[in-house]
């Protein structure tokens, strides 16, 4: 079977012409995509550094608002009064600063135990008490009282 398909196929090879019109649009083709294809990589390439730098540029401006509010706050005497509480602990003349030192012992350390690598089983079923607990509840005509006691 595999010698009719081998004369098929050959048949067709012979069968495919190509003019030299053909050979002419198909060496065309090859050279546009060797000019096309440096330059489109190169156009990609700076349309990735354009994102890049507009992203740069959006975050100096961001950078740049908050540095202004920062400095129109410091233009205000209520802020530098406000800071100059907080940070420095400064008091307007005529009140009385308090400053409450926490001098309390320190807690004393809890003894480090260490993890026990054995397994350990419990003696109740967890999954049977919450089953009993779930039917317990949905069943149950007594209150909440009844069933604590």
């Amino acid at each position: 079977m595999a010698a009719p398909n081998r004369r098929v196929s050959a048949k067709w090879l012979r069968g495919i012409r190509f003019s030299w019109f053909s050979f002419v649009m198909l060496g065309l083709v090859v050279m546009g995509v060797l000019v096309i294809a440096p330059t489109l990589h190169l156009y990609i390439d700076q349309q990735h550094e354009i994102a890049g730098l507009e992203k740069s540029n959006a975050d100096t401006a961001a950078k740049v608002s908050d540095l202004k509010k920062q400095e129109s706050d410091w233009k205000d005497p209520d802020y530098i009064r406000a800071q100059a509480r907080d940070r420095l602990l400064f008091v307007m003349p005529g009140e009385t600063s308090y400053l409450v030192i926490d001098d309390r012992p320190p807690a004393p350390k809890k003894d480090a135990t260490e993890v026990s690598t054995n397994i350990q089983s419990t003696k109740s079923d967890w999954l049977e008490s919450l089953a009993g607990s779930f039917l317990t509840a949905g069943l149950t005509d007594q209150t909440a009282d009844q069933l604590t006691k």
